[in-house]
């Protein structure tokens, strides 16, 4: 008989970090631990306050109800969890790590053997344009040719000097551009923007709009002189029927799935089915989970064999994360094996 607790974790960021919806200080998460004979499994139920669907006054109500049913199996637990798609992302990480022969290589691959790794973006956070420059600095030297910029909050013309100044010393086939603007941008001034911008040569947009404005992302999408990639427009479609809808309307160029916001693996495996059956690209990120989260993430990912650079490398923005075998080196995110994972909360 499996024994399951949960237990509440704040992360604290160690530098203020800027996006369109204001400034991050803490980010709150929770862990779900299971026990069967004294054999652990681990999962992180990634809720982000303000953007996540399951953010919610009954959230702790719902883990506690988890906790006290887990005999009912993983299969009926997460089918009644299709509302909280937090709680379905820990939860399987949790079931896949009690049955791992250690607790946190759950996908093992070449990757967590150590012999392949994953490339990712270098993110660069909102912030003053003397911030946002040293960020660009820093991830051109540290290697990253894929960097993403946030962008919305400043003046829009300092983010588009910004730009040009990264593409004044480096083409496109030598840094990657992508920017975010997390829905900052109206739908009336968005079309003009995107012709802006598409000057830099940039990879895509996520998100250009707010979320839930179909009619405007379908126009956009389909008159966009740049690559739209949906973010937060896929939180909260929980049925495939929807999703399918959703994809099939706008039509975006690529999609982005966080597994923390849209329930776990088997959520993003359904998007990835949606997105490859109408020829959609799509790559993966973290949601700002700890590094239990972010490991369980980049093992799935690896597995998946995508070409594109992944949103992976958010591991260093915790003073309080947990010490774990992934680390940043020449834009790639890898798996250092012979690294011990600390979880102690």
């Amino acid at each position: 008989m499996i024994i399951a607790s949960y237990k509440k974790y704040v992360l604290n960021f160690r530098q203020a970090s800027g996006t369109s919806r204001g400034i991050l200080k803490t980010k709150e998460t929770w862990f779900i631990i299971l026990d069967l004979n004294g054999k652990k499994g681990i999962g992180e139920c990634g809720l982000f306050r303000g953007l996540s669907a399951d953010d919610r006054s009954d959230y702790e109500e719902k883990l506690k109800w988890v906790c006290e049913n887990v005999n009912l199996g993983r299969d009926v637990l997460l089918s009644k969890l299709i509302e909280f798609p937090s709680i379905q992302f820990g939860l399987e990480i949790a079931f896949k790590s009690l049955g791992a022969q250690d607790t946190f290589n759950l996908f093992p691959s070449k990757f967590t053997k150590s012999e392949d790794c994953i490339p990712i973006n270098g993110l660069i956070w909102m912030g003053s344009e003397t911030f946002m420059k040293q960020q660009i600095e820093e991830k051109i030297n540290a290697g990253f040719n894929c960097i993403k910029m946030k962008i919305g909050a400043i003046d829009f013309q300092i983010e588009c000097n910004l730009l040009k100044s990264i593409r004044d010393s480096f083409s496109e086939k030598d840094i990657e551009l992508r920017v975010d603007a997390n829905g900052a941008f109206s739908p009336t001034e968005a079309l003009e923007k995107l012709k802006i911008l598409s000057e830099f040569n940039l990879h895509s947009i996520e998100q250009p709009i707010k979320q839930g404005q179909i009619e405007e992302m379908t126009k956009l999408c389909k008159d966009t002189p740049l690559p739209i990639a949906l973010d937060e427009e896929l939180i909260g479609v929980f049925s495939v029927t929807k999703k399918r809808e959703l994809i099939q309307t706008i039509k975006p160029q690529f999609i982005i799935l966080k597994p923390s916001l849209i329930g776990g693996f088997s959520g993003s495996d359904e998007w990835i089915s949606i997105a490859d059956q109408n020829e959609i690209g799509w790559w993966i990120t973290s949601a700002l989970e700890s590094n239990v989260g972010l490991n369980a993430i980049a093992q799935y990912t690896y597995n998946k064999q995508s070409k594109l650079p992944q949103g992976l490398g958010t591991g260093s923005l915790f003073t309080n994360n947990f010490d774990c075998p992934l680390q940043v080196k020449n834009g790639t995110l890898r798996y250092h094996k012979n690294i011990n994972f600390k979880f102690e909360i």
